[in-house]
């Protein structure tokens, strides 16, 4: 018992570290991202964000599929690319179109509060659609890190907004609760091709609309800069979403995400040198007050393993007591593909990749 809880707390805690840090490179990369829309129109910009993005991801799996000494076994089934292709029209296409359409019709302001709604509705479809399990804990946190996100974004004065630019922004909130919790069908396989291939999707798409638009692409400078900017902040951004929903489901690694507007704001202060205000303030205390009450979440009860084969990193752990078929050097993590024989016991666990059962 004291093994599989402190399995599990490592687990959490490595998954909270991944949205964290997956919301910090987002959170930062927006104040760079306004920069740069005095270079190039809204789509063609998130374009070349998303193409950064893509390309960048794909160099670094090509390097590192050429040194790595072994590769590891492949266990993308049908049933899988099926999730990520619906998750790629949703959330790297529709989406984006969506947010821009939205954008050119109301203020900015408008969109940023309206942009909360995707970490509500990820958890609302997460809970109520795929059936991922919470208590009144992990709710009221939740709640706590959106109520930060809404007093952070709200206006001193709220101007007239469009309807149709309004639904639009709600629609690409939509997308990417859909999109999240469709990625998380797939988050045992590896996070830099999912990111990758959602990349250049969403990024030619993107691009082909602006040249569509007869948009005029900014110049080398800014377009180079928009694709590191890319590669960093939605890039490696999205690997690190991909690897924390693995350990902690769709709902809570969205709530942590959605601390990445607090985090563009303090990112702000830097490049823009604005004075905080009290409303940072009360939205820092909000979400720590959130992040809190998730971390010391405890979900224990008896449950029930059915058999598994898969490929991921891993260690030897309580749900990893396997034979080799290959050579081993003893390092861990390692990363082969493996089977899980049916186990049935008690212990802390949170949804992660070995815990997607019903209650």
């Amino acid at each position: 018992m004291h093994e599989e809880s402190s399995a599990a707390g490592c687990g959490a805690r490595q998954g909270v570290t991944y949205a964290v840090l997956a919301a910090v490179l987002f959170g930062a990369s927006t104040p760079f991202a306004k920069l740069l829309l005095r270079h190039s129109a809204p789509v063609v910009l998130a374009g070349l964000l998303y193409a950064g993005s893509g390309l960048g991801l794909s160099v670094w799996i090509a390097l590192r599929t050429a040194v790595r000494a072994r590769a590891a076994a492949s266990s993308w089934r049908g049933s899988d690319l099926s999730w990520l292709a619906a998750s790629i029209v949703i959330g790297g296409v529709l989406g984006p179109v969506l947010m821009m359409t939205g954008l050119r019709a109301i203020p900015a302001a408008n969109a940023s509060l309206l942009l909360n709604l995707e970490g509500v509705l990820t958890a609302l479809l997460a809970w109520f659609v795929f059936r991922e399990n919470f208590d009144r804990r992990v709710l009221a946190g939740l709640l706590a890190i959106i109520a930060g996100g809404v007093v952070l974004a709200w206006p001193a004065r709220l101007a007239p907004a469009d309807a149709l630019g309004t639904a639009c922004i709600a629609g690409a909130c939509v997308c990417w609760a859909i999109d999240n919790n469709l990625t998380r069908k797939v988050s045992i396989q590896d996070p830099f091709v999912i990111a990758a291939l959602k990349g250049v999707s969403a990024g030619a798409v993107n691009l082909g609309i602006g040249a569509y638009l007869g948009l005029l692409p900014p110049g080398v400078a800014a377009a180079s800069a928009a694709a590191l900017l890319g590669f960093a902040g939605y890039g490696l951004s999205l690997t690190l979403f991909v690897l924390a929903l693995r350990h902690l489901g769709a709902a809570r690694t969205g709530a942590y995400f959605s601390t990445a507007p607090f985090i563009g704001a303090v990112a702000s202060l830097v490049v823009f040198r604005h004075m905080p205000g009290p409303a940072l303030a009360a939205a820092a205390l909000l979400m720590g007050i959130g992040v809190w009450l998730h971390l010391t979440e405890k979900h224990v009860h008896h449950h029930t393993h059915a058999p598994l084969l898969h490929t991921h990193s891993h260690r030897h752990d309580e749900h990893h007591r396997h034979a080799h078929d290959f050579d081993w050097d003893g390092r861990e993590p390692h990363e082969h593909e493996h089977q899980h024989e049916p186990l049935a016991h008690t212990h802390v666990h949170f949804p992660d990749i070995h815990h997607r059962h019903p209650h």
